[in-house]
């Protein structure tokens, strides 16, 4: 690998997206891998630029064919980073950020430790469950999920090598890629 591995998670509604495309705009050098996903399309959405939007037969004989880097189920549908698409990125030399649930994270920092893990924490649950609700894209059973399991996801957050608390998009953008410039300055 050439370039930085930067994984950014969070619990469902901790703003991993927007944080994200905020960072790549102040880096615009910074390389993004597009995952792949089981879930329905949401208005929108573009095939390859959010996800890949692919069966659950397709992402089976993927994870069979060892195309992921990474790959979860979450909320009852499977998310996965291609090998791939991150080597695409890899192979110019630039550094990668990739937005993974918190399964996929660890999965990511166990099999490459030299990666720089940001987990995102929301400012507190009530501002999650109103992000969360102000999305819209989730029924009520669905967001008691997601809420239920962010619980749990929150507490790996010892797991990651640096924590950012999103009150603020552009804060933590700062913040965020404030990390990837200290990285890049390293002596490894």
């Amino acid at each position: 690998m050439t370039g930085r591995l930067i994984i950014i998670s969070s619990p469902s509604g901790g703003g991993k997206g927007s944080l994200i495309k905020e960072v790549r705009s102040m880096l615009p050098d910074l390389g993004y891998s597009v995952s792949h996903t089981t879930r329905p399309q949401r208005f929108g959405e573009e095939n390859g630029r959010e996800y890949f939007f692919v069966t659950k037969e397709e992402f089976e004989r993927r994870i069979g064919g060892g195309d992921f880097l990474e790959y979860a189920n979450v909320h009852g549908n499977l998310y996965g980073t291609s090998f791939r698409e991150s080597e695409k990125v890899f192979n110019t030399g630039r550094d990668l950020i990739v937005e993974v649930d918190v399964q996929g994270a660890i999965q990511i920092s166990e099999k490459l430790p030299e990666s720089i893990s940001i987990f995102i924490l929301p400012p507190s649950f009530e501002i999650l469950k109103a992000r969360l609700t102000a999305r819209g894209t989730e029924g009520e059973a669905e967001l008691r999920t997601r809420l239920r399991n962010a619980f749990n996801e929150v507490l790996e957050y010892e797991k990651f090598k640096y924590v950012i608390v999103n009150e603020d998009l552009g804060t933590a953008a700062r913040q965020i890629a404030s990390i990837v410039n200290a990285e890049r300055q390293r002596l490894d």
